[in-house]
Order: structure tokens, then sequence, then C-alpha cells
């Protein structure tokens, strides 16, 4: 049975073969450490480093490339945004609808003296700017939100909260953990100063690669120190950008094949796969909306929505549906609570979780239509208690 993959929101998969090719093909002649010496190997491994952060560059309309900070994956990109921006006696505003990833650091950072508010989603995970702006308190120093939830794929409102935190002189920082790669993103143009993202979903690279961009002006204290090639003679670390936030060795393989994924978005035109997935997108909700017992989760309007699917079969346990999902039609899912427990409390669904259907580029029209039908026999099995 082939398998059809729809966990795209967790990873992207496939990847293009110029990815594959381009790790291989740097492990196997510059697999050396990047910045580390002045032999051939330490250069070309350089090169590939700077590479990639102008591809970065190209893709979110950037203009300097080592004001995009190389992490392991968007966790490490919001520790590090988070940690280094709050000190004690700070406020900070998120949302619920906001990943552990940005949840539990916060919780940490509560034990040292920084206050969080949550604002609270509607049925459809909106977020309403005007309930961040009446968040404001005089020691906010920092607004995060996600631009598009991983639980229902809603797209947040992010220009007119970018332009709360600006015309209050707090930073912003956008988690697009679920949108870098996948939705345009001009970063010239939105009121940013923080963008996390992966390196391994939208931007089609490897697991264990991951993105900050800090803009122009914006000061964060290092989470880590260590050696970076730079400076060496000091026991202190540098603090010019990127070897602040880069302290040892870097994945070069793995961020290799980020570039190559972004050249591969840059080559097909991110249009025509914004396009594609938003068209299976529209095909899937149309077809689930006729399915008895299916309920779907979300905005109603398409501007809303960034391309995951979330729903429940009647109200049977998620996990339940994934793994039947999985051994009898071959469907990769994901389901369960998604590391996001509050968006769940927020939509109605901490209890059952959601059955996440999440396309991607790789995606046809042909694998929609069998897991519009295999949704259907499962819910039609369960209605009449043959399952």
């Amino acid at each position: 049975m082939k398998m059809i993959y729809m966990d795209n929101a967790a990873t992207s998969w496939p990847k293009p073969d110029i990815v594959y090719d381009t790790i291989l093909r740097t492990m196997k002649y510059y697999g050396a450490n990047p910045g580390r010496s002045s032999h051939t190997m330490a250069i070309e491994a350089a090169n590939i480093l700077l590479y990639t952060r102008e591809m970065l560059c190209q893709l979110f309309n950037a203009q300097d490339p080592f004001r995009m900070i190389f992490t392991y994956n968007t966790t490490d990109s919001l520790n590090l945004a988070i940690k280094g921006v709050l000190k004690n006696g700070d406020h900070v505003i998120t949302t619920s609808m906001e990943h552990n990833s940005v949840i539990r650091p916060l919780m940490h950072l509560a034990d040292m003296g920084v206050e969080t508010t949550i604002v609270p989603g509607d049925s459809e995970g909106l977020i309403d700017p005007s309930d961040i702006k009446r968040s404001m308190r005089s020691n906010t120093r920092l607004i995060i939100a996600t631009h598009a939830s991983n639980v229902t794929g809603t797209l947040m409102p992010i220009e007119s909260i970018g332009k709360i935190a600006k015309d209050s002189g707090v930073y912003f920082l956008l988690d697009a953990a679920q949108t870098a790669g996948s939705i345009p993103i001009d970063i010239s143009k939105l009121p940013v100063d923080l963008v996390a993202m992966p390196g391994h979903k939208g931007l089609l690279g490897p697991q264990g690669t991951g993105v900050l961009y800090v803009r122009e002006g914006v000061e964060l204290r290092q989470i880590r120190e260590g050696g970076t090639g730079s400076q060496s003679e000091s026991i202190n670390q540098p603090m010019f950008l990127p070897d602040r936030y880069e302290s040892g060795t870097l994945n070069t393989p793995g961020i290799a094949g980020l570039g190559a994924g972004i050249r591969h978005i840059l080559n097909k035109g991110q249009g025509k796969i914004v396009s594609h997935v938003v068209n299976i997108e529209r095909l899937f909700l149309n077809a689930l909306s006729q399915i008895k017992g299916v309920k779907v989760y979300g905005p109603k309007d398409m501007k809303h929505r960034s391309g995951i699917v979330s729903i429940n079969i009647w109200d049977r346990d998620s996990r339940e549906i994934v793994n039947i999902l999985s051994r009898d039609y071959g469907i990769a899912t994901r389901g369960s609570l998604h590391c996001a427990p509050l968006a769940h409390k927020t939509i109605g669904t901490k209890e059952q979780g959601t059955v996440r259907f999440s396309p991607g580029e790789f995606n046809t029209l042909d694998e929609v239509k069998a897991c519009v039908r295999a949704i259907g026999e499962i819910g039609y099995k369960i209605e009449t208690r043959s399952i």
C-alpha cells in the first residue's frame, strides 16, 4: 500500500531531489567546520552558510544576510528570541493559539518575574487585535503571535498586531512555523522585529535546521556561549552577528539542504506552490462538508486559512482515527493535541483532540479524494457501529 503523506505541518515530505543531492554532496566533499580554518573545505563550508543566508533574504525580502541566525528548529529560535528579550519585571502578551514552544518558555520565565497575558481566540481560532491592545501595560516589552495556528490553520491578523507593537514601542515576535515557505512573507513590509521559522517544513529543508530573523536595532542577549571560530583570542563571546548567537559547530549539511529547498521554491515559484495547496484545501473542505458526522475546525473564509484541515469524526478520539487511517488506508496524519493544549481548549477539543491533515506541494487531487473516501467510510462504520 502506497502511503499518502498528509503530515506536512509536522515535517514536509518528500523533499525535492535537489535537497537530498545537496546534503549528500556537502557531507561527501565539504564536510569540514565552517569558519574554523583557511583550508579549501572549511572555506567552501562557510560559503554554503552564506549562500543559504542569501537565499533566505531573497525569499523573505530581507537585506542583511547576517541577520538570518541559524538555529536547530523553531523551538530553538523562539527560546533565543523570548529569553533574549525578556527580563525580570517585564510583561509579555501572547495568544491562546500558540504552540507549547511559546507557552512553555513563558511559563518558565514566570518563575523569574516575567508576567504573561494570554489573549483568547474565538471558536475559529481567530485573534481580535483590539484584545491585544487592551492588554498593553507600561511594562509590556514583547508581543508574540503565531502566523498560523498549527491546530486549525487559522491565519492571524499579524499586520494589525505588528502595528500595535510598533506604535507602543515594544518588540513583535512572529512564530512562522506553519507559514515560512508556505505563504509569502515580506519582512521588509511587515511590522515584525523577530521571526522564528523551521527549515524542515515549508522551506523544504531537513530536520535539525531553523532560523531566527533579527531586525536591525533589536538587541538580544545570547542564551549560549562558546566557540564561534571568530575572535578566538578573546574569552568573551563576540558581539557581532551572526556569531553572537551561533556558538558551536553548525549543521552545515542540513543548512546546505535548506538552501537547496529555498532554491527549489524560488525556481518553481512560491505563488504556484501556494495556489496548488489552496486548491487542494478548498476541494478537501468542500467534500468534507458533505460527509455526515464530520466536524471541521477553523475559519470558514478561505482567506483566513493556511492549508491545514483539522477534523473530528463523530465523538471518536482523534488518536483512534489517526491509527485507522494509517493501518487501513495508508494515510499519514496527526492526532491528539499537537503540542498546543490552549488552542484546543479555545476551540473546544481539549479532550478529543483533532485529526490534522496538512497537504503540501507534492500531494495530488487523487490523494485528497482517497482521504475523503476513507473519512466517509470510517464515518459510516462508526455510525453503524461496525467499527
